[in-house]
């Protein structure tokens, strides 16, 4: 039986992957799309996302789907509010509705992108294993289950730890020196209405020297936490998460001298503790032109969440990937070579200011610093 072949092969049915889909959809090329996950409800798809008027929202109007998006925005999400460790508000700001950055949930922009595709784009439950090129700029992809495809042009939509990366390139994503640890306090106005009241409707930063918590509401009512600390790769791997009492002690240690309704983050969460070490790919990472095969998201420019980009730049890299493809019927390397020029200028820019936030909000001052970036944005 002759190996089955795609034409464009995407690897990973994250928000960068379903958007090159799309947006290949829109203007009539097919592309089958590879991911690990069993089902598109398989895990959950994480928090809130603010979706950014020059690179999310571009990306959502090349995909016919803005007008739709705007229907899932949070009411009230762009509100920011900024505290010390002592809980004092030193800066607040409500969501009038003018601000170029809603926040949605991320699995329901994930939903309308995948109800976008066509039946069967997204194969479920296929884990790339291996992937290995052959002549013509052609590549060999193996999956978990033993089966094998070819393609003509392979795309690693894959995330942090890419399979498809080490093709082009040899850089591995090192630990940026900031661990979080995730949680969540359910039905927060009527269980934790304290707290609920404490990080308000929109986004939220408490921080100190090192450390700090960063909040923000869900749709579902939730307050979704991440407490961030300044710690050695090896940190967490001292906290047993198992036992979620023992764990929170552990970090309620990191905050002893802050306000008791900061420290009720920790206290007060429902459920598990996720800790998370934060990984970045060097800053202007780039690679050489590899025939038939390129990255997007964080496959290509994994970088810290302190600019609030990554799921940004992941979908315009795939709306852009699919509108140089379009433009260029027959000359694929052409394509690439131009997606991948306006791609590592933005990947840089982007990274490099991610860094730069990392060290400004959790400076010896904080929040200071933070104060200062906002002001100078205003």
């Amino acid at each position: 039986m002759a190996m089955p072949h795609h034409p464009i092969a995407v690897i990973g049915a994250g928000l960068g992957g379903l958007t090159l889909a799309r947006v290949l959809h829109v203007h009539g090329i097919e592309a089958a799309v590879f991911d690990l996950d069993a089902s598109p409800s398989a895990r959950t798809q994480g928090g809130m996302l603010d979706i950014h008027e020059d690179s999310g929202q571009e990306a959502l109007r090349a995909a016919r789907l803005h007008e739709r998006f705007r229907e899932l925005v949070l009411p009230g999400g762009e509100a920011t509010r900024v505290l010390d460790q002592h809980a004092t508000v030193l800066m607040d700001e409500a969501d009038d509705g003018t601000g170029g950055r809603p926040e949605v949930d991320r699995g329901d922009l994930r939903g309308l992108l995948l109800g976008s595709l066509p039946e069967g784009t997204v194969r479920w439950n296929a884990k790339v294993t291996g992937a290995r090129p052959l002549d013509g700029g052609r590549h060999e992809v193996t999956l978990a289950d033993g089966s094998v495809f070819t393609t003509d042009l392979l795309v690693g939509a894959d995330g942090a730890w890419s399979r498809i990366r080490p093709l082009v390139s040899a850089a591995r994503p090192a630990y940026s020196g900031v661990s979080f640890v995730e949680a969540d306090l359910l039905e927060a106005d009527v269980r934790h209405p304290v707290t609920a009241e404490v990080v308000g409707t929109g986004f939220f930063f408490a921080l100190g020297a090192g450390r700090g918590f960063l909040a923000h509401r869900e749709t579902d009512g939730s307050v979704h936490v991440y407490v961030a600390v300044r710690a050695p790769e090896d940190w967490l791997d001292g906290i047993d998460f198992t036992d979620t009492e023992g764990a929170k002690a552990r970090l309620l240690e990191h905050f002893a001298d802050w306000d008791k309704t900061l420290r009720a983050l920790i206290s007060e969460a429902d459920g598990a503790l996720v800790p998370r070490r934060i990984h970045a790919l060097p800053v202007g990472h780039r690679w050489d032109r590899v025939p038939g095969v390129t990255l997007l998201g964080d496959a290509a420019h994994l970088m810290s969440p302190f600019a609030g980009e990554g799921a940004n730049l992941a979908m315009l890299d795939g709306a852009e990937l699919a509108q140089f493809l379009a433009a260029r019927p027959g000359d694929v390397e052409a394509a690439l070579a131009a997606y991948e020029e306006k791609l590592f200028a933005r990947g840089e820019a982007a990274a490099a200011g991610s860094a730069a936030n990392a060290d400004l909000l959790f400076r010896d001052d904080a929040p200071q610093g933070l104060l200062e970036m906002f002001a100078d944005h205003g």
